[in-house]
């Protein structure tokens, strides 16, 4: 700049150019964050109770969040989670009352993979220890709900009591 122009004006030229260097260096260095990703909104709405989005990753996330409340004890919170179908075979009761004798508590259940099939069901497929097993998750009602396989259905049909002794008798009662 050249004398002609009065100190002031010198000044708040300066002071304008500062501001706009501090401004353009923090919108550059300024950290936008990441979306989150469409599982942890489907697992937020399955622990929430809420409207689960009818997509894959919800019933994956809503299949998680079964077998993590059935491999921490939470029973109660797993029975929740059953189709209409699989509430009708077993009370709630009975299903706390059999799993606490012959569940084996505190070995994660991890989802290792999933297919959709059709609008309103998927295929899991979750593994604990060596072993991996299928599931199917039914869209009921705004919210994905585990499907108990046929063999499960049969054993609840019989009461906590008889299940819990037939379990015992097969050996496939863990605490026996």
């Amino acid at each position: 700049m050249d004398n002609s122009h009065p100190k002031h004006l010198r000044l708040g030229a300066v002071a304008l150019a500062a501001v706009a260097t501090l401004t353009l260096a923090a919108a550059c260095t300024e950290e936008t964050p990441e979306p989150e990703p469409a599982g942890n909104a489907a697992a937020a709405a399955a622990e929430a109770g809420g409207p689960q989005p009818k997509t894959l990753d919800g019933a994956k996330a809503a299949a998680q969040v079964v077998f993590d409340r059935f491999s921490g004890g939470d029973f109660a919170g797993a029975w929740d989670m059953y189709t209409a179908a699989g509430k009708k075979a077993i009370s709630k009761d009975d299903y706390v009352k059999l799993n606490t004798a012959c569940s084996r508590k505190g070995l994660a259940i991890q989802l290792t993979s999933a297919r959709m099939e059709g609008a309103d069901k998927a295929v899991v497929i979750a593994k604990q220890l060596v072993a991996a097993q299928s599931y199917t998750m039914v869209y009921e009602q705004d919210a994905w709900k585990l499907e108990p396989a046929k063999e499960g259905l049969s054993l609840y049909k019989m009461g906590a009591t008889k299940a819990i002794a037939a379990q015992k008798k097969a050996g496939t009662c863990a605490n026996s």
